[in-house]
Protein backbone atom coordinates (compact mmCIF):
# COMPACT_ATOMS: atom_id res chain seq x y z
CA UNK A 1 0.00 0.00 0.00
CA UNK A 2 1.39 3.14 -0.96
CA UNK A 3 1.71 5.79 2.05
CA UNK A 4 0.65 9.86 2.27
CA UNK A 5 2.39 12.17 4.11
CA UNK A 6 -0.43 14.91 4.78
CA UNK A 7 -0.18 18.56 6.44
CA UNK A 8 -3.20 20.08 7.13
CA UNK A 9 -5.31 17.17 8.00
CA UNK A 10 -7.45 19.14 10.50
CA UNK A 11 -8.88 21.83 8.05
CA UNK A 12 -11.92 21.92 6.42
CA UNK A 13 -10.28 20.43 3.00
CA UNK A 14 -7.46 18.72 4.09
CA UNK A 15 -10.33 16.36 6.66
CA UNK A 16 -12.18 15.45 3.51
CA UNK A 17 -8.86 14.52 2.03
CA UNK A 18 -7.97 12.33 5.01
CA UNK A 19 -11.10 10.74 5.06
CA UNK A 20 -11.09 10.02 0.76
CA UNK A 21 -7.49 9.22 0.35
CA UNK A 22 -7.37 6.84 3.90
CA UNK A 23 -9.52 4.48 1.99
CA UNK A 24 -6.53 3.58 -0.33
CA UNK A 25 -3.92 4.36 1.27
CA UNK A 26 -1.51 4.30 4.06
CA UNK A 27 -1.61 8.13 5.83
CA UNK A 28 0.73 10.19 8.12
CA UNK A 29 -0.90 12.92 9.58
CA UNK A 30 2.09 16.00 9.50
CA UNK A 31 1.29 19.09 11.43
CA UNK A 32 1.09 20.90 15.20
CA UNK A 33 -2.04 19.52 16.14
CA UNK A 34 -1.56 16.73 19.16
CA UNK A 35 -3.48 14.47 16.86
CA UNK A 36 -0.92 14.08 14.12
CA UNK A 37 0.93 11.22 13.70
CA UNK A 38 4.12 13.48 13.44
CA UNK A 39 4.09 16.88 15.91
CA UNK A 40 5.76 19.54 13.14
CA UNK A 41 6.29 23.22 14.23
CA UNK A 42 6.84 24.33 10.39
CA UNK A 43 9.30 26.76 12.05
CA UNK A 44 12.03 24.31 12.89
CA UNK A 45 14.19 22.20 10.19
CA UNK A 46 14.40 18.46 11.42
CA UNK A 47 15.52 15.43 10.11
CA UNK A 48 12.84 13.06 10.87
CA UNK A 49 10.42 13.37 7.96
CA UNK A 50 9.22 9.92 7.42
CA UNK A 51 9.20 8.59 3.92
CA UNK A 52 6.15 8.70 2.06
CA UNK A 53 5.29 8.28 -1.70
CA UNK A 54 3.01 11.20 -2.14
CA UNK A 55 3.38 14.00 -0.57
CA UNK A 56 0.26 16.60 0.12
CA UNK A 57 0.95 20.18 1.52
CA UNK A 58 -2.52 21.25 2.68
CA UNK A 59 -1.37 23.31 5.79
CA UNK A 60 -1.93 26.57 5.85
CA UNK A 61 -3.71 29.65 7.42
CA UNK A 62 -7.15 30.95 6.08
CA UNK A 63 -10.59 32.45 6.64
CA UNK A 64 -9.23 35.08 8.72
CA UNK A 65 -7.41 38.91 7.83
CA UNK A 66 -4.27 37.55 6.66
CA UNK A 67 -1.40 39.59 8.44
CA UNK A 68 1.83 40.17 7.43
CA UNK A 69 3.14 37.67 10.32
CA UNK A 70 1.02 35.08 8.65
CA UNK A 71 2.44 36.24 5.04
CA UNK A 72 6.10 35.32 6.17
CA UNK A 73 5.09 32.26 8.31
CA UNK A 74 3.31 30.85 5.32
CA UNK A 75 6.52 31.20 3.33
CA UNK A 76 8.93 30.36 5.79
CA UNK A 77 6.84 27.27 7.22
CA UNK A 78 6.89 26.19 3.06
CA UNK A 79 10.90 26.90 3.18
CA UNK A 80 11.28 24.77 6.74
CA UNK A 81 9.13 21.86 5.05
CA UNK A 82 11.13 21.23 2.20
CA UNK A 83 14.45 21.71 4.20
CA UNK A 84 13.29 18.93 6.60
CA UNK A 85 12.43 16.59 3.69
CA UNK A 86 15.98 17.46 2.08
CA UNK A 87 17.52 16.70 5.26
CA UNK A 88 15.90 13.75 6.34
CA UNK A 89 16.43 12.67 2.85
CA UNK A 90 12.76 10.96 2.34
CA UNK A 91 12.53 12.42 -1.14
CA UNK A 92 8.66 11.67 -2.48
CA UNK A 93 7.88 10.75 -5.89
CA UNK A 94 5.26 12.86 -5.96
CA UNK A 95 4.58 16.54 -4.16
CA UNK A 96 1.06 17.87 -4.12
CA UNK A 97 0.44 21.96 -2.90
CA UNK A 98 -2.63 23.03 -2.10
CA UNK A 99 -2.84 26.86 -3.99
CA UNK A 100 -5.50 29.01 -4.46
CA UNK A 101 -6.42 31.48 -7.47
CA UNK A 102 -6.10 34.20 -5.12
CA UNK A 103 -2.33 34.07 -7.00
CA UNK A 104 -3.68 36.06 -10.30
CA UNK A 105 -4.90 39.10 -7.79
CA UNK A 106 -7.90 39.31 -10.00
CA UNK A 107 -11.34 40.61 -8.20
CA UNK A 108 -12.81 40.14 -11.05
CA UNK A 109 -13.09 38.71 -14.94
CA UNK A 110 -14.06 35.38 -16.75
CA UNK A 111 -12.57 32.14 -17.60
CA UNK A 112 -8.86 33.07 -16.29
CA UNK A 113 -6.55 29.97 -17.10
CA UNK A 114 -3.22 28.78 -16.08
CA UNK A 115 -1.32 30.86 -18.33
CA UNK A 116 -2.56 34.58 -16.56
CA UNK A 117 0.19 36.07 -15.10
CA UNK A 118 0.18 35.83 -11.14
CA UNK A 119 -0.64 39.95 -10.42
CA UNK A 120 -1.12 39.15 -6.43
CA UNK A 121 -0.34 41.91 -4.42
CA UNK A 122 -2.31 40.72 -0.97
CA UNK A 123 -0.49 38.95 1.63
CA UNK A 124 -2.44 35.92 1.10
CA UNK A 125 -1.83 36.01 -2.43
CA UNK A 126 1.42 37.00 -2.47
CA UNK A 127 2.11 34.52 0.15
CA UNK A 128 0.75 31.37 -2.48
CA UNK A 129 2.84 32.91 -5.38
CA UNK A 130 6.22 32.43 -3.36
CA UNK A 131 4.98 28.87 -1.75
CA UNK A 132 4.35 27.98 -5.15
CA UNK A 133 7.84 28.79 -6.82
CA UNK A 134 9.53 27.52 -3.64
CA UNK A 135 7.84 24.31 -4.15
CA UNK A 136 8.70 24.19 -8.03
CA UNK A 137 12.55 24.97 -8.22
CA UNK A 138 13.26 22.23 -4.95
CA UNK A 139 11.28 19.52 -7.26
CA UNK A 140 12.98 20.41 -10.53
CA UNK A 141 16.17 20.54 -8.65
CA UNK A 142 15.76 16.68 -6.75
CA UNK A 143 13.30 15.63 -9.79
CA UNK A 144 10.62 15.31 -7.78
CA UNK A 145 7.17 15.41 -9.74
CA UNK A 146 5.10 18.31 -8.08
CA UNK A 147 0.85 19.16 -8.40
CA UNK A 148 0.24 22.73 -7.62
CA UNK A 149 -3.74 22.66 -7.51
CA UNK A 150 -5.59 26.88 -7.66
CA UNK A 151 -8.71 26.54 -6.09
CA UNK A 152 -11.55 28.84 -5.82
CA UNK A 153 -14.33 28.72 -3.19
CA UNK A 154 -14.42 25.25 -1.91
CA UNK A 155 -17.84 24.15 -0.84
CA UNK A 156 -18.90 20.86 1.65
CA UNK A 157 -20.52 20.47 4.86
CA UNK A 158 -20.12 22.87 7.72
CA UNK A 159 -17.89 25.24 5.17
CA UNK A 160 -15.79 28.01 7.22
CA UNK A 161 -15.11 31.47 6.14
CA UNK A 162 -17.52 33.33 3.36
CA UNK A 163 -19.87 30.61 2.68
CA UNK A 164 -20.02 30.35 6.38
CA UNK A 165 -21.16 33.80 7.03
CA UNK A 166 -23.69 33.27 3.74
CA UNK A 167 -25.12 30.34 5.28
CA UNK A 168 -25.33 31.97 9.06
CA UNK A 169 -27.35 35.09 7.67
CA UNK A 170 -29.98 33.12 5.47
CA UNK A 171 -30.70 31.13 8.87
CA UNK A 172 -30.81 34.42 10.84
CA UNK A 173 -32.87 36.19 8.28
CA UNK A 174 -29.97 38.78 7.19
CA UNK A 175 -28.42 37.76 4.55
CA UNK A 176 -29.42 39.88 0.91
CA UNK A 177 -28.20 40.01 -2.56
CA UNK A 178 -27.30 42.44 -4.50
CA UNK A 179 -28.46 43.79 -7.80
CA UNK A 180 -30.06 39.95 -7.88
CA UNK A 181 -27.25 38.34 -7.34
CA UNK A 182 -26.40 37.81 -10.77
CA UNK A 183 -22.76 37.80 -9.86
CA UNK A 184 -21.07 34.56 -10.79
CA UNK A 185 -18.33 33.08 -8.84
CA UNK A 186 -16.18 29.34 -9.65
CA UNK A 187 -16.42 27.03 -6.88
CA UNK A 188 -15.35 23.27 -6.35
CA UNK A 189 -16.51 20.47 -4.26
CA UNK A 190 -14.18 19.28 -1.26
CA UNK A 191 -15.07 15.71 -2.21
CA UNK A 192 -14.23 16.39 -5.66
CA UNK A 193 -10.47 17.66 -4.99
CA UNK A 194 -9.93 14.92 -3.19
CA UNK A 195 -11.08 12.02 -5.66
CA UNK A 196 -8.71 13.30 -8.41
CA UNK A 197 -6.13 14.43 -6.46
CA UNK A 198 -4.35 11.18 -6.64
CA UNK A 199 -4.88 11.32 -10.54
CA UNK A 200 -3.93 15.12 -11.07
CA UNK A 201 -0.31 14.13 -8.92
CA UNK A 202 0.48 11.39 -11.26
CA UNK A 203 0.56 13.61 -14.04
CA UNK A 204 1.97 16.77 -12.69
CA UNK A 205 1.50 20.73 -13.44
CA UNK A 206 -0.60 23.65 -12.42
CA UNK A 207 -4.01 23.26 -12.49
CA UNK A 208 -7.41 25.36 -11.55
CA UNK A 209 -10.28 23.24 -10.18
CA UNK A 210 -14.58 24.39 -10.70
CA UNK A 211 -17.40 22.70 -10.99
CA UNK A 212 -17.47 24.15 -14.93
CA UNK A 213 -20.88 25.68 -13.82
CA UNK A 214 -19.73 28.92 -12.05
CA UNK A 215 -23.09 29.77 -9.55
CA UNK A 216 -24.25 32.80 -9.17
CA UNK A 217 -24.69 34.48 -5.61
CA UNK A 218 -28.38 34.08 -6.76
CA UNK A 219 -28.36 30.49 -7.15
CA UNK A 220 -25.95 29.71 -4.31
CA UNK A 221 -28.06 31.38 -1.26
CA UNK A 222 -31.51 29.86 -3.12
CA UNK A 223 -30.28 26.40 -3.17
CA UNK A 224 -29.18 27.06 0.92
CA UNK A 225 -32.09 28.94 1.55
CA UNK A 226 -34.59 26.16 0.10
CA UNK A 227 -32.61 23.59 2.62
CA UNK A 228 -33.01 25.73 5.38
CA UNK A 229 -36.74 26.77 4.77
CA UNK A 230 -36.01 30.68 4.87
CA UNK A 231 -36.14 33.33 2.17
CA UNK A 232 -33.19 35.39 0.29
CA UNK A 233 -33.77 39.11 0.02
CA UNK A 234 -32.32 41.48 -2.58
CA UNK A 235 -31.20 44.80 -2.64
CA UNK A 236 -30.70 47.34 -5.37
CA UNK A 237 -27.30 48.40 -6.02
CA UNK A 238 -28.33 51.91 -6.14
CA UNK A 239 -29.69 51.82 -2.67
CA UNK A 240 -26.54 50.39 -1.68
CA UNK A 241 -24.02 52.13 -2.67
CA UNK A 242 -24.46 55.12 -0.34
CA UNK A 243 -23.36 53.03 2.51
CA UNK A 244 -20.67 51.77 0.38
CA UNK A 245 -19.38 55.93 0.24
CA UNK A 246 -20.05 55.92 3.69
CA UNK A 247 -17.57 52.85 4.13
CA UNK A 248 -15.02 54.78 2.33
CA UNK A 249 -14.91 57.34 5.00
CA UNK A 250 -15.36 55.78 7.65
CA UNK A 251 -14.22 52.67 7.44
CA UNK A 252 -14.17 51.38 10.85
CA UNK A 253 -17.88 51.91 11.62
CA UNK A 254 -19.07 50.59 7.72
CA UNK A 255 -17.65 47.30 6.73
CA UNK A 256 -19.25 47.22 3.42
CA UNK A 257 -17.40 50.44 0.89
CA UNK A 258 -17.00 51.04 -2.37
CA UNK A 259 -14.25 48.58 -3.33
CA UNK A 260 -15.99 45.56 -1.78
CA UNK A 261 -18.99 46.44 -3.40
CA UNK A 262 -17.38 46.29 -6.39
CA UNK A 263 -16.14 43.15 -6.02
CA UNK A 264 -19.22 41.57 -5.04
CA UNK A 265 -21.00 42.84 -7.79
CA UNK A 266 -18.89 41.50 -10.71
CA UNK A 267 -18.48 38.08 -12.07
CA UNK A 268 -14.69 35.91 -10.99
CA UNK A 269 -14.49 32.85 -13.20
CA UNK A 270 -11.38 30.55 -13.82
CA UNK A 271 -10.96 27.74 -16.81
CA UNK A 272 -9.92 24.28 -15.92
CA UNK A 273 -10.13 23.13 -19.20
CA UNK A 274 -6.38 21.94 -18.37
CA UNK A 275 -7.26 19.52 -16.02
CA UNK A 276 -10.06 18.18 -17.83
CA UNK A 277 -7.73 17.54 -20.68
CA UNK A 278 -4.50 15.94 -18.49
CA UNK A 279 -6.64 13.91 -15.79
CA UNK A 280 -10.04 13.90 -17.11
CA UNK A 281 -10.71 15.87 -14.42
CA UNK A 282 -14.96 15.51 -13.90
CA UNK A 283 -16.43 17.34 -11.27
CA UNK A 284 -20.03 17.65 -10.01
CA UNK A 285 -22.06 20.11 -9.99
CA UNK A 286 -21.60 22.14 -6.84
CA UNK A 287 -25.39 23.14 -6.70
CA UNK A 288 -26.53 19.51 -7.24
CA UNK A 289 -24.44 18.73 -4.16
CA UNK A 290 -25.26 21.39 -1.44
Amino acid sequence: MQKINLTGHTGFLGSELYSELSKTFEIYTIGRNLNSNFIYDFENITNQIPFCDIFIHCAGIAHKKFTEKDYLFSINSTNVLLESITKSKTFPNDFVFISSVSVYGKAFGENINEDYELQAIDYYGKSKIISENIIINWALKYNIKYTILRLPLVVGNNPPGNLKKMINGIKHGYYFNIDSGTTKRSMVLASDVARFLIAASSVGGIYNLTDGYHPSYYELSLKYAEKYNKKVFNIPKKLICPVAKMGDIFPSIFPLDSIKLDKMTKSLTFDDKKARKYFFWSPLNVLENI
